[in-house]
């Protein structure tokens, strides 16, 4: 019976042995555990602060969206000869005027870089019975996170009415 705890204690001094040289493994496994997940986290946060920006980015782009074809709008149910068309929606016409005046604040850094509106009468040529107007709107904007002004360019054909 001696013979078998004698046996018995020297399967024990093995595994006695290997636990002194393992000690604080698990507090290593735990740390690199650790540091995996905080690097996670702080992944999931890049990735949040991302899809803010770019959303706000896409709601700029949507107001301007909104602004240009707004002004298009108003020339639409005015009356589109040439000379009323550049008369009032010139950079210095009552309707420019109204228009802008409704939107100056819809958009980051509008009120530094004015709305563009360019008129251009196209050549009816002879067999045509209406002419017209190729009118170009460029909206821009800065917004508060960026360097650059952006714009948006909206390019309509607007037929003169019958006379």
């Amino acid at each position: 019976m001696n013979a078998t705890l004698h046996h018995r204690s020297t399967r024990r001094a093995p595994v006695a042995r290997e636990r002194k040289h393992q000690r604080g493994i698990v507090l290593l496994e735990a740390l690199v555990a650790l540091l995996i997940f905080s690097v996670g986290v702080l992944g999931l946060i890049g990735l949040q602060a991302t899809s803010v920006k770019q959303a706000s980015a896409a709601e700029y782009r949507s107001t301007a969206v909104l602004q240009a074809n707004d002004l298009i709008s108003r020339m639409w149910v005015s009356d589109r000869s040439d000379a009323i068309l550049k008369a009032q929606f010139a950079a210095t016409g009552d309707g420019y005027k109204a228009w802008k005046d409704a939107w100056v604040a819809a958009l980051p850094g509008a009120a530094a870089n004015p709305p563009e509106v360019v008129i251009k009468s196209e050549d009816k040529g002879a067999t045509a019975s209406l002419g017209t107007n190729t009118v170009t709107v460029t909206i821009y904007w800065k917004a508060p996170s960026d360097d650059d002004t952006r714009k948006y360019v909206l390019v309509a054909q607007l037929d003169q009415p019958q006379k």
